[in-house]
């Protein structure tokens, strides 16, 4: 109770010293040139004189020769709003209010304080163990392998809900480059729970306050102790509690600090910056308050003020740009963050993002007679959903097509599995969607085939698991579709190589690939070129089918197409029967078609919006003839809303548009590392396969 009448009473005596403190150190109030008013939150334990915010006051007050008073404020957002109408001139304050009164009000930095290593932010860092697939990534030196894409299905263990470097800044960066989508309303704070556990893990760590795995030391101990595969910290966080100077100091649960490996920085989490208002305060007196709190820390005279009141070793000059800017792009990215610090700081403006038109990159070589194939169907589908244009752009090449989402020409593109690849590893983009096949997959299997009645089939079908069908390739007549093919020749080969068939270190030309298959498998091996006999899927198989082969690689549904269509007369005439041919396991996948986009210029709300209106498309069917309650309906049911639209066209329902357009019957939410990453595993070990697509897709 006494402790309580002490500290009210100090408190007292700070609000009414504000109005004097401007005389302290003026022999007369002639002498002033102005007043000053800092907003500072009065906090309710001040109990020791040296810790009195008055003194900070009277300092400036005498060194600027201002009237310096205080005007108390109970929180961030009552100093965000006593800048913003002009009740105060300057406020020190967290980055996060920083940020919305740069971003909603235009308030700006003058300073900012320095932390105690100098600098004015703390790099925030991906911690994982040393033994991992993601520190193998990290560690490799090569350029396709990617150790925030392998974050991807992992459990992640944060330092609580909406923490800065525990959760803002990581999920900032892995949604604002396209790692992960966000699930949910883009203008709801709750949704990035739901992008954590789609990206991540279900059972990722999201701690209360008072639970073991909270804050640094419980997102590190949720890492240590195996209950997570990554922790996101502040770069110094594992030496300060694992590696401390002071042994004491150092956690019991903590393993040897060479099994922790920091991935690169993701972000940098701001010291607090001094703010103002440049409609209030003109550019000479915010000049002369820089000019004496970066003096501060040369002035014997404050370095109490600088120790026990702003806690700080001093300031550095700084502006909103520069010190906020790195911050403001992750934090930018979190679904909601506007409104949920409007909420919290009491404030009352929202932002949305400024967009009117969404173009859609097609090639024209793709166009279709057909007007139900048209793509303008699709960009008129998202327009009524977005209530926006959007617009199709027709390209001439895929060069031309990767190059306007990566120019800001056109915002998404739908393109197959080699262009997405490509896309993602050498122009940047990233998938925000994936189109499922029949079986509702989204890639289906590279198989080799082979004739049942061979000694390879044989190997396979024996129930042995000593026998190995794959150690029968070798010296054997390969049948493949083309030059360079993806499906009978790249992938075959880089699953030869991983599983140590094939040795491709011994070139760096993908040219030499026809070299290690005449070397792996025989020089009777067929490789066509355009318009030979055996050229193309069909022609692999027909080889294989004729005795030119004893294996070919295809698609897992090349066989069933060519020698086992239920439209009988499109079956070849060269087919065996259907048990003739024997699929070994399978190789490597091959992904579906990919919905892509450019992380760096379409926005996180825009974007969002479009993934949502896309998915969409799975909620409408068109039935014809539809019997219900006694009546009869023709048109589009919507399935989330329950309602059929009997007056729009056929070709305009989702239905239609998917199977059409999109050659599907749904899309599924995707990133690139979920579609792409396994097949990327096989496709970045060939030779000389990023100088290859460099040179298709050169400007």
């Amino acid at each position: 109770m006494g402790g309580n009448r002490i500290t009210t009473i100090v408190v007292i005596l700070i609000l009414v010293m504000t109005y004097v403190s401007g005389c302290v150190g003026n022999d007369s109030e002639d002498d002033s040139l102005g007043t000053l008013i800092i907003a500072y939150e009065i906090k309710d334990n001040i109990d020791n004189i040296d810790e009195n915010p008055l003194l900070f006051a009277e300092y400036l007050s005498k060194e600027l020769n201002y009237d310096v008073s205080l005007f108390s404020v109970d929180s961030e957002g009552a100093m965000v709003e006593a800048l913003r109408f002009g009740n105060a001139d300057i406020a020190l304050m967290d980055a996060g209010a920083a940020w919305v009164g740069w971003q909603q009000y235009d308030l700006e930095v003058l300073a900012a304080d320095l932390n105690v290593d100098g600098g004015t932010y703390y790099n925030a860092n991906a911690w994982v163990k040393s033994d991992s697939d993601i520190a193998i990534a990290h560690l490799d030196d090569n350029p396709y392998t990617d150790p925030y894409a392998l974050l991807s299905g992992k459990t992640s263990c944060h330092t609580g809900w909406l923490k800065s470097v525990g959760m803002l800044l990581p999920m900032g960066y892995l949604i604002g480059l396209g790692y992960a989508n966000i699930i949910g309303d883009p203008n709801d704070v709750e949704t990035i729970r739901n992008t954590i556990h789609g990206f991540f893990n279900p059972n990722s760590s999201i701690p209360d306050a008072g639970t073991p795995y909270y804050g640094f030391s419980g997102a590190l101990k949720c890492l240590s102790e195996g209950k997570g595969d990554v922790a996101f910290l502040e770069e110094n966080s594992v030496e300060i509690l694992c590696n401390n100077d002071i042994a004491s100091l150092n956690q019991d649960w903590c393993l040897d600090t060479e099994e922790y490996v920091a991935l690169p920085a993701f972000g940098k989490s701001p010291s607090h910056p001094v703010m103002y208002n440049p409609n209030f305060l003109d550019s000479e007196i915010t000049s002369k308050i820089t000019n004496v709190l970066v003096e501060m820390s040369s002035n014997p005279e404050a370095n109490n003020i600088l120790e026990n009141v702003l806690n700080t070793p001093g300031f550095i000059s700084t502006n909103a740009s520069v010190h906020l800017g790195s911050y403001s792009s992750l934090i930018s990215n979190i679904p909601g963050i506007s409104a949920y610090y409007q909420d919290k700081f009491s404030l009352n403006t929202s932002v949305s993002p400024d967009v009117n038109q969404i173009k859609i990159a097609y090639d024209s070589g793709e166009l279709s007679d057909n007007v139900d194939q048209n793509p303008e169907l699709l960009a008129d589908f998202l327009s009524q959903k977005l209530n926006i244009d959007v617009e199709v752009i027709f390209v001439n090449s895929q060069n031309e097509l990767l190059n306007s989402l990566k120019n800001g020409n056109a915002d998404i593109a739908i393109v197959n599995s080699e262009l997405a690849w490509v896309g993602w590893k050498q122009y940047g983009l990233a998938v925000m969607a994936a189109v499922e096949m029949e079986d509702s997959r989204t890639y289906s299997d590279i198989l080799a085939w082979v004739n049942s009645n061979s000694s390879i089939a044989a190997s396979h079908l024996d129930n042995d698991p000593l026998t190995n069908p794959f150690d029968n390739l070798e010296g054997k007549t390969s049948c493949h579709s083309s030059p360079l093919d993806i499906e009978s020749m790249m992938l075959p080969i880089s699953y030869l190589a991983k599983n140590n068939y094939i040795d491709l270190n011994q070139s760096n030309d993908i040219d030499h690939l026809s070299e290690i298959i005449y070397s792996f498998f025989n020089s009777n091996s067929s490789i066509p070129s355009y318009n030979d006999e055996y050229f193309g899927n069909s022609g692999a198989l027909r080889c294989l089918s004729e005795g030119g082969g004893d294996i070919t690689f295809l698609e897992e549904n090349i066989v069933d197409k060519f020698c086992d269509n239920y439209i009988v007369s499109e079956n070849m005439d060269w087919c065996l029967n259907i048990e003739e041919y024997t699929s070994l396991p399978s190789m490597a996948p091959i992904p579906s078609d990919s919905i892509i986009y450019n992380p760096e210029l379409f926005d996180i709300q825009t974007r969002t919006a479009v993934l949502n209106a896309l998915i969409s498309l799975n909620y409408e069917m068109y039935l014809e003839n539809f019997s219900t309650r006694g009546s009869i309906y023709t048109g589009c049911y919507d399935i989330s809303v329950h309602v059929i639209d009997e007056t729009s066209q056929k070709n305009m329902c989702g239905s239609e548009i998917m199977n059409n357009i999109l050659g599907t019957s749904a899309l599924t939410r995707a990133t690139s590392q979920e579609h792409l990453g396994q097949y990327s595993s096989f496709i970045a070990i060939i030779p000389g396969i990023s100088s290859y697509y460099s040179d298709i897709f050169t400007n």
